[in-house]
């Protein structure tokens, strides 16, 4: 996906994000959903030993680095941890290179960075929606996320 129509400057692309893990830590998977009117794009990966906080960046830092062009974006996610990172904590994070407001290192930085750096090209309207409560494309990509997770599972025996 370009992410950019001809002559209409930055596109509205949605993006559907989830990760989770089953025990969590163990194994994980992540996917997102990205449309651009009627174009679609789904993309999805595991891991063999991560968390569930670990495959929500994931998912979100995938989708960001998938749109080639700068974009308006509206991602949507159920992990109010992504979106109170990005939009509330990342600011005093970076402020105190990379600590807490106790001191301690942030986790996942490694993540937040990427996610982060990704979104800088972009306009991203982060979303919460609430998981498993109907929505059609959060339902998707935690089937999706699933599926990856089992994938990679399923490697691993």
């Amino acid at each position: 996906m370009s992410g950019e129509a001809a002559g209409a400057g930055p596109a509205v692309v949605e993006v559907w994000t989830d990760g989770g893990c089953k025990p969590n830590p163990g194994p994980g998977g992540w996917a997102a959903l990205l449309r651009f009117g009627s174009h679609e794009r789904e993309l999805s990966g595991g891991e063999p030993a991560t968390t569930n906080n670990r495959m929500e960046l994931t998912a979100a830092a995938e989708a960001l680095e998938a749109l080639t062009r700068p974009c308006r974006i509206a991602l949507h996610t159920d992990s109010e941890y992504v979106r109170n990172g990005v939009t509330r904590w990342s600011t005093g994070w970076v402020r105190r290179n990379w600590r807490t407001a106790g001191g301690d290192p942030v986790a996942n930085m490694d993540l937040w960075r990427r996610v982060l750096e990704a979104a800088k090209r972009h306009q991203v309207e982060w979303r919460w929606v609430r998981g498993h409560a109907g929505n059609v494309d959060n339902e998707r990509v935690d089937r999706l996320a699933t599926a990856a997770r089992v994938a990679v599972e399923n490697d691993s025996t």
